[in-house]
């Protein structure tokens, strides 16, 4: 007989809860949790459609080796562990732990085991080379953050269900269901607000589907830096700004508004597209606002300058009076011991350490990943040779994909721990098998600070892992065993002290504890942990089981814990670090080149996701293809045609695909969804694998954003032209 079981997605940040038919041991099909505090009987497309990627026959679900011929072929566990750790022996005595890399995509972040066993693996082996989809996405967020707050993982995130202004940059909710903000049934949030008698405002270059429903204000693409010290010069010079806010939290806000000064409306107009008066009224209308959250995501996050954008949003909402502020910017608190106590600990940080190639400050222990093919490519001491890759497909990813393509096979070993043979690991010495998220148990580690609504929910495994797929943590555990590191425990002298002494003290535990062990001390430690035992009705593992649905812990985040937040002496917000007052500086007019006149953005799709989520059947019906969005005006003066193929031509590279002409893009700009591109067999038959976005992008050092090493993945100048 079929059974039901409770979970919950994890392809995006809502986390909404799923119920799994499970029939004979297979998964039968996923619907919507009604039972579910927040998602309330929600789920999106990507959600749904899960249940053909658990039940996919192309799904990997035995060990890959290469051969010789370049094919793959099917061997043991056993088999592929001996030797991985053999050449990875070979590997250190060679060259030391110095060559021995990792890269992990986005997926990781939701699997406490997974994340929790690579930072395992790198600080017990030493590794340098850690590389991640964060410096294509978010990771100048947290650099912004560490200047701001002195904490990398201090995120103010919009107060949704008390504000009466959000002011959106370069954010898209309605189709990526919240970003950096955990908010179930986001699309209600957002209109509650204007029901309510306020303001949802959407800062794009696209007339995006959450710009089309809510007010839209254009700009033009990577005007963003502008825009946000225009408005900061107008609150500055009007007098507008909230001078008992300013006092109490921050230091530095002299500096800041000389810093901005030159910014006027009339001088950023050429650049950001938006008219003086138009500017001006916008920034009066958010200073007055009773109360106002200003939240950007990845629009913000991959122009020129991603740190200050990021920088700049907490800034705007800090003297408006509208951080740590009810119905503004408010900061959650983990429920678990978890990354804050992990930066204190030393083991992660920003700028600990610097890049081989470019000479970039690391980021939570990463570096950029467009600088990775050039590190495996550059000779010399340091030079990965070794490389993993968990959960990601850099080949689709990272700029200038071919590049990294041919870096690959430089490589003396590379080993991927993935579900599909995808575009970078077709390249593997070895392809691994791992569970997905419905054979695996789970909580939101990193998740719980980010929620509008303090939550927290845990899930057993719904179906025994297919085939001989093993969790990601049990993989890196056995490949570490074999070449004598015990996670999180460094070699030589660097030791994580405080945390490996925590592992011992668990009950029955050794130093290779389990992650299932360890996240049960960090949670009974935590925020509304139960101190075993000590604090009466307190969190646990085993009350989270009981409690299948999830428990909701606030109904909202608490305000006035900013100084509990900053980790600066003093306990202020810096709104002046000199990181930022000479990006300031720096930032000039905009250099405009005439061969390549129009400026390229990305887009999500609603059934897309990342490089992944393809070979889905339901998500691709309806002859999904990849299109590029061109304003009519631009196809005109180009002689490109509605639904022909044309080119897409950038100083790095170019691409062909079919056009689709629309005003949702004002003239200058070209949109193309990123995440295409594959090639091989993985994607369904009736459904073209697109073009690669990417290679239109540039990996010089030049072209990488120094703070965090993002990216330059918007706004990046191209021409058009038809195909003959």
């Amino acid at each position: 007989m079929p059974t039901e079981v409770v979970t919950y997605c994890r392809i995006c940040e809502p986390l909404c809860g799923l119920i799994a038919t499970v029939e004979d041991g297979r998964l039968v099909k996923l619907r919507p949790d009604k039972e579910h505090p927040l998602s309330q009987g929600n789920a999106c497309p990507k959600g749904i459609a899960f249940a053909e990627v658990q039940n996919d026959p192309d799904r990997v679900l035995h060990p890959l080796r290469r051969g010789a011929d370049g094919e793959f072929e099917r061997v043991t566990w056993e088999q592929a562990y001996d030797d991985i750790g053999a050449r990875l022996k070979a590997v250190i005595d060679t060259h030391g732990r110095d060559g021995l890399g990792w890269y992990f995509g986005n997926p990781s972040s939701f699997s406490y085991s997974h994340t929790l066993w690579i930072l395992a693996f790198v600080v017990g082996s030493g590794m340098r080379h850690l590389y991640s989809a964060g410096s294509q996405d978010v990771n100048n967020r947290f650099v912004a953050s560490q200047l701001l707050y002195g904490s990398l993982t201090a995120t103010p995130i919009p107060d949704l269900d008390r504000t009466d202004f959000l002011f959106m940059v370069g954010a898209n909710p309605l189709v990526s269901h919240g970003s950096v903000m955990t908010a179930p049934r986001i699309k209600d949030k957002l209109r509650a607000i204007v029901d309510r008698g306020g303001r949802v405002v959407v800062v794009d270059p696209r007339r995006s589907e959450t710009a089309k429903a809510f007010e839209h204000l254009p700009i033009r693409p990577d005007g963003d830096a502008w825009l946000l010290a225009s408005m900061l010069q107008v609150l500055f010079a009007e007098g507008r700004t909230d001078s008992t806010a300013i006092a109490a939290q921050s230091v530095g806000a002299d500096r800041l508004r000389a810093a901005v000064a030159r910014f006027t409306p009339e001088h950023t107009q050429a650049i950001t597209g938006i008219a003086p008066d138009q500017l001006r009224a916008m920034a009066r209308e958010l200073a007055s606002a009773r109360r106002a959250a200003i939240y950007g995501r990845t629009g913000t996050c991959l122009g020129r300058q991603g740190t200050l954008v990021a920088f700049l949003l907490d800034a705007l909402a800090l003297v408006t009076g509208n951080l740590d502020s009810e119905g503004g910017g408010v900061f959650g608190e983990e429920a678990f011991l978890g990354l804050d106590f992990v930066q204190r600990t030393g083991m992660i940080g920003y700028d600990r350490r610097r890049s081989r190639i470019g000479n970039f400050p690391d980021v939570l222990g990463s570096f950029p990943a467009a600088v990775m093919a050039k590190e495996i490519t550059t000779p010399g001491k340091g030079r990965l040779r070794a490389l993993f890759t968990s959960a990601g497909n850099p080949v689709l990813s990272v700029p200038n994909g071919d590049e990294l393509e041919a870096a690959l096979t430089e490589l003396e070993l590379f080993v991927s721990i993935d579900l599909y043979v995808n575009d970078t690991n077709r390249k593997a010495d070895y392809i691994l098998p791992a569970t997905t998220f419905l054979e695996r148990d789970d909580v939101p580690l990193p998740f719980g600070a980010l929620s509008t609504t303090p939550f927290i929910q845990a899930t057993e495994r719904v179906v025994e892992p297919y085939g001989e797929a093993r969790e990601e943590w049990e993989i890196i555990d056995e490949i570490a065993k074999r070449i004598g590191v015990v996670p999180f425990i460094a070699t030589p002298k660097r030791v994580g002290a405080a945390l490996s002494g925590l592992i011992r003290r668990v009950p029955g535990s050794s130093a290779a504890t389990t992650p299932k062990a360890l996240i049960d001390v960090a949670l009974r430690l935590g925020a509304y942990g139960d101190r075993f035992g000590l604090r009466r009705g307190g969190l646990s593992m085993k009350k989270l089981r009981a409690n299948p649905h999830g428990i909701v812990l606030r109904d909202h985040v608490e305000t006035g814990v900013l100084k509990r937040v900053v980790k600066h002496t003093g306990g202020r917000v810096r709104l002046a670090p000199d990181e930022i007052i000479e990006t300031l500086a720096s930032l000039g007019d905009r250099r405009e080149d005439p061969d390549f006149p129009l400026r390229l953005i990305g887009l999500r799709e609603l059934k897309s996701h990342n490089s992944w989520m393809h070979n889905s059947e339901f998500l691709m019906r309806g002859n999904r293809a990849h299109t590029a969005r061109v304003n009519p005006v631009d196809a005109e003066a180009a002689g490109i045609e509605d639904g022909k193929p044309f080119r897409i031509a950038s100083a790095h590279g170019s691409i062909e695909l079919p056009a689709f002409l629309t005003d949702e893009v004002g003239p200058g700009t070209i949109a193309v969804p990123h995440g295409w591109g594959h090639r091989g067999g993985w994607q369904v038959a009736n459904a073209a694998g697109g073009v690669n976005v990417n290679l239109l992008m540039s990996t010089a050092v030049e072209d990488i954003e120094p703070l965090a090493g993002m990216a330059h993945l918007n706004g990046v100048p191209v021409r058009i032209e038809p195909v003959a």
